[in-house]
């Protein structure tokens, strides 16, 4: 996510051009990417479109020499990537919104983690020092064996929202619902790692990836993060940290 990555340093230094950059995508979001003219050459779009080409000359123009249903399934491929891209980056740059102190895009902060985070009452910085984008998963959501471990125990509307992304039917829904739930994580100071969510999101739209997009969404959800040992001496470079599956699993919901 070069876009991200560059923005986000900007924008928390308060620099002009990047909270410009910022304000332009957060309109954007909830409109399809290239449809709406305001959206032409905005950053992300933009960005993506360097790589294709860069791509294409590694290629020596190979892709642009297909027969015609091969060039059909390039562009559908390819407005999967932007759609997916677009929403990924104008959900940041709306999570992002007057945060300054914290990076709302972290990779390891995979969305089911983020929404359990957030399901039980919690917020990212409460026992959570590894906060840098180079940072993986740790911090203290739950002991052994407490209440809170337990999907029952959660707050049964965060877990309902949640039930709601995964049944949606069709892009725009996912990323309404997605909007949603940016706008509590954005409150509660949670954040998400967009790279891995774009790529979730641009698999979700091949109707035959869904099915493993949703089961990594749940796997995460149900997924317990907590510090190790070692974070009992209170020093706040600790970074070790260690993962298990909760024993316990949600009974299935209509929405």
């Amino acid at each position: 996510m070069r876009t991200i990555n560059r923005l986000q340093g900007g924008y928390r230094q308060d620099k002009p051009a990047a909270v410009a950059a910022v304000a332009r995508l957060r309109r954007e979001a909830g409109q399809d990417a290239h449809a709406s003219p305001t959206s032409w050459g905005l950053d992300d779009l933009e960005a993506l479109t360097e790589l294709r080409e860069q791509q294409a000359q590694e290629d020596d123009g190979a892709s642009w020499h297909s027969p015609y249903e091969g060039l059909r399934q390039r562009e559908r491929r390819e407005d999967r990537e932007d759609q997916a891209v677009h929403v990924a980056v104008t959900l940041w740059a709306l999570h992002q919104q007057s945060v300054r102190d914290e990076p709302m895009h972290v990779p390891g902060w995979s969305l089911g983690r983020a929404v359990r985070r957030l399901a039980q009452g919690k917020t990212a910085t409460v026992g959570c020092p590894a906060r840098s984008a180079g940072d993986g998963p740790s911090d203290d959501d739950a002991a052994h064996g407490t209440q809170s471990d337990l999907v029952e125990e959660i707050s049964p509307t965060i877990r309902k929202r949640f039930v709601r992304i995964g049944t949606s039917s069709d892009i725009d829904t996912l990323s309404r619902r997605l909007r949603e739930m940016v706008l509590l994580l954005r409150a509660a100071r949670i954040p998400l790692d967009y790279g891995l969510l774009a790529d979730q999101l641009n698999r979700w739209q091949d109707d035959s990836n869904q099915a493993d997009v949703r089961r990594a969404w749940g796997r995460d959800f149900h997924r317990v993060y907590r510090m190790a040992a070692a974070g009992e001496t209170g020093d706040d470079d600790t970074s070790a940290s260690h993962a298990r599956l909760s024993a316990s699993s949600a009974e299935d919901a209509n929405d």
